[in-house]
């Protein structure tokens, strides 16, 4: 058992008869009153989100996962298919238990976790950021680079991303996988 101090973002929880991956949370200290500790909480199971509300002190129960690296292979409609790079066992999950599924390409290295208690894949964890192709978007205005303007831009995998003036198709960016943003253009 743990407490809500031990909450933190990916730390996955047995809530409502059901797992759940914290996927934001802020410690709450009014001047009134007790504290608490706010989250956001992602099902592992079916992928909705709710949020919940933590009494300050309050016991959780936490699950405990082991952590395998494995490839991205293909998708095949909204089942996604992974191999483990150590014994090249595949396994396929669905699309909900991914968290940006758009920025993920053929070949990419993620994070799996498992449940050690029945060996079930609970989440993907995505690295913090991928590089990807610029397949389309409007050409840059020369001149036009000095403000912080942006534009949409497709990257290989569809994923749609705004990025500044200056990156033009065939450009690779280097993009932040938790939120989705343009972080900076890849160095070759």
């Amino acid at each position: 058992m743990a407490s809500t101090s031990d909450i933190r973002k990916g730390l996955c929880i047995r809530y409502n008869n059901d797992i759940y991956k914290i996927i934001e949370f802020l410690h709450v200290k009014p001047g009134k009153g007790p504290a608490f500790v706010r989250t956001k909480l992602k099902s592992v199971t079916n992928g909705k989100v709710l949020e919940n509300t933590f009494s300050a002190g309050h016991k959780i129960e936490d699950v405990r996962v082991e952590t395998r690296s494995y490839q991205f292979l293909y998708a095949d409609g909204s089942t996604y298919h992974f191999m483990n790079t150590d014994d090249y066992n595949q396994i396929a999950l669905q699309e909900s238990s991914l968290d940006t599924p758009q920025l993920l390409k053929e070949g990419e290295i993620v994070t799996i976790l498992f449940n050690t208690e029945d060996s079930m894949p609970l989440s993907v964890e995505m690295p913090a950021s991928v590089i990807l192709e610029v397949t389309e978007t409007e050409p840059g205005v020369k001149g036009n680079t000095a403000t912080n303007a942006t534009k949409p831009a497709t990257v290989e995998t569809g994923a749609r991303v705004n990025v500044p003036l200056f990156i033009n198709e065939g450009d690779k960016i280097k993009i932040d996988t938790e939120k989705g943003n343009y972080m900076e253009r890849a160095k070759e």
